[in-house]
């Protein structure tokens, strides 16, 4: 009887843990998540260990606009993650890699630039973003609490 109960309460556990874990998982997967910044290419706007919620709908519906901060996957290294801001979208003339020369950003693409052009290593240097790159759109930075604002425009 005591065995029963024992195993009745290990099973009810097992299905409660399964259950948020997969709860969990689709949350961080599908809807958003929390990042964490390093390096100054985005400074002044964020710096390194702010604390960023981001959301992943917007990637998956292509509902991203110019301006929007975006996380997405390095073209150079896919082993890392770049946090950088949308300048110009799919049809959008900007200059590229050589002094003097425009281009057009092709479909299906973005042009991303961090905010201190000067320490940034962004399209300017590896050219238009695939938009199935971005993984997620930043919202607001949560941390430090005392600058805890919406970075949605």
């Amino acid at each position: 009887m005591i065995t029963r109960s024992i195993f009745g309460n290990s099973v009810e556990l097992f299905r409660f843990v399964l259950q948020t874990a997969c709860i969990t998982h689709c949350t961080w997967e599908f809807i958003g998540d929390f990042v964490m910044c390093s390096g100054p290419s985005m400074e002044p706007t964020l710096q390194t260990n702010n604390i960023l919620l981001t959301e992943h709908m917007s990637p998956r519906f292509q509902r991203l606009c110019k301006g929007d901060i975006v996380i997405a996957k390095c073209p150079r290294n896919p082993k890392q993650y770049v946090c950088k801001r949308i300048t110009a979208l799919p049809g959008d003339k900007v200059r590229g890699h050589f002094p003097g020369r425009s281009q057009v950003v092709p479909r299906g693409h973005v042009w991303l630039e961090g905010d201190n052009s000067n320490n940034s290593a962004d399209s300017r240097v590896y050219g238009p973003v695939p938009q199935g790159l971005i993984r997620s759109r930043v919202v607001c930075r949560i941390w430090p609490l005392n600058k805890i604002s919406s970075l949605s425009e």
